[in-house]
């Protein structure tokens, strides 16, 4: 689907974008790939990695989303957008709140805007499970993108008629990425001791090549107004410990303003419109034209009362589990 086409990643410097990159160079023949971010030092740093010497598709864009001009300028001509960009540290929205609004709610508003003045076939914004029943900032913003993006349907169009489809994938922690608590592990792990906020704790994981695999395949099946939720395992935060620092002790620092104990992925009050596949879940749309998707026979509905969250999952990794998933990405975790 990527081939000859020009693919553009908005926060494209970041842990997600630069899996991204890799990936879509090895594997497709695209005519441009624009990496999209507000950072120019994090862009020279990539530009080191995959230089356009060697990568001559590759396009380093200056921007930030809060930009809808620059947005508009950088969108031209673009078939495929995947949105990674947001201000993402939980902490650090509780106490900017205006700067998270600013990039996580009004950015996708621009992104929305520019995509259906530009023309772009498909947009797929990335979320986060912060984004259900929200108890935090971030999540707030997370969720209200979501709706901003599926709503954007409506304003491209309606079924076959549609010039831009906008999607969402919504998964867990990524392994791998910057904000996630294994970089933190592993510095303090020559201390002998790891910081716990809560022994029950318990956190959905997924490694970085597998969320960029699933957003290439949603994005190859998207139809507009979609929610997909992978099936990802989940994992105890004392397991998690044990399987990075085995010898280490742990100290109890108590959970951080905006933290849940448990994450939920579909909650209860989305059961209702929610499809089960073999693999991962979709939340449909309250739209007419979603009956493209309605008559698919791999779908079924889930149960009224049904949940998926972090601590009654199914799928828990092992200790064993986990230290061989970290041994193969640690050339991925930024420490």
């Amino acid at each position: 689907m990527l081939d000859g086409q020009i693919v553009l990643v908005t926060g494209g410097t970041g842990s997600f974008g630069k899996k991204f990159t890799e990936i879509i160079l090895n594997r497709y023949k695209v005519k441009k790939l624009i990496i999209f971010s507000r950072d120019e030092f994090k862009q020279f740093e990539m530009a080191q990695t995959f230089p356009t010497d060697k990568y001559p598709c590759i396009r380093y864009f200056l921007g930030d989303i809060r930009d809808r001009e620059r947005l508009n300028r950088a969108f031209h001509g673009v078939d495929y957008v995947i949105h990674a960009a947001a201000l993402k540290q939980v902490t650090a929205a509780e106490y900017n709140p205006f700067e998270a609004v600013k990039t996580n709610v009004i950015g996708a508003e621009n992104i929305i805007n520019a995509a259906i003045d530009q023309s772009v076939k498909k947009v797929m914004a990335l979320s986060t499970d912060k984004a259900t029943i929200p108890v935090n900032l971030y999540g707030a913003t997370k969720l209200c993108s979501e709706k901003l993006f599926v709503a954007g349907n409506s304003y491209s169009g309606r079924g076959h008629s549609m010039k831009t489809v906008f999607s969402v994938v919504r998964y867990g922690n990524v392994l791998g990425s910057r904000g996630s608590v294994v970089p933190l592990f592993l510095k303090q792990k020559p201390t002998g001791v790891l910081t716990i906020t809560d022994k029950k704790m318990t956190r959905f994981w997924v490694t970085l090549e597998q969320a960029v695999d699933f957003v290439l395949s949603c994005l190859e099946k998207m139809v507009g107004g979609e929610i997909f939720i992978p099936k990802i395992p989940s994992m105890n935060i004392m397991d998690l410990a044990n399987a990075i620092a085995p010898d280490c002790s742990t100290k109890i620092i108590g959970i951080r303003p905006g933290e849940k104990l448990h994450e939920v992925l579909v909650p209860r009050d989305e059961a209702r419109n929610t499809l089960e596949y073999d693999d991962h879940y979709i939340i449909q749309p309250e739209f007419d034209f979603w009956y493209e998707r309605i008559n698919d026979k791999d779908a079924r509905p889930v149960p009224e009362d049904f949940e998926y969250d972090s601590v009654t999952n199914k799928h828990f990794l092992t200790v064993d589990e986990m230290s061989k998933l970290l041994g193969d990405i640690t050339r991925d975790i930024d420490t």
